[in-house]
């Protein structure tokens, strides 16, 4: 199975990226993933069910550590077959 996952931390800062923001973007570009876009507002990340999984996990744990005081995300199902 093939999952998307969406995301985005708070609090914002437009002046300066906070440190939970910073995580968030390390733990996804880290993962065994594919297809990973980080932006400013809203970030997205492709792969196989367990790699993505894995870094949900990684990414609250983290965020939430380095300050996050909300996370939401959204994970879909995209395709069939494991990458």
């Amino acid at each position: 199975m093939r999952l998307r996952v969406e995301f985005t931390t708070e609090p914002f800062d437009l002046e300066e990226a906070p440190a939970h923001a910073l995580v968030a973007r390390e733990v996804i570009e880290g993962a065994a993933l594919d297809a990973v876009d980080v932006g400013p507002f809203g970030n997205t990340a492709e792969g196989g069910a367990d790699a993505v999984l894995t870094a949900v996990d990684a990414l609250l744990r983290r965020t939430l550590a380095a300050g996050a005081t909300r996370i939401s995300l959204q994970v879909n199902v995209v395709g069939e077959g494991d990458k």
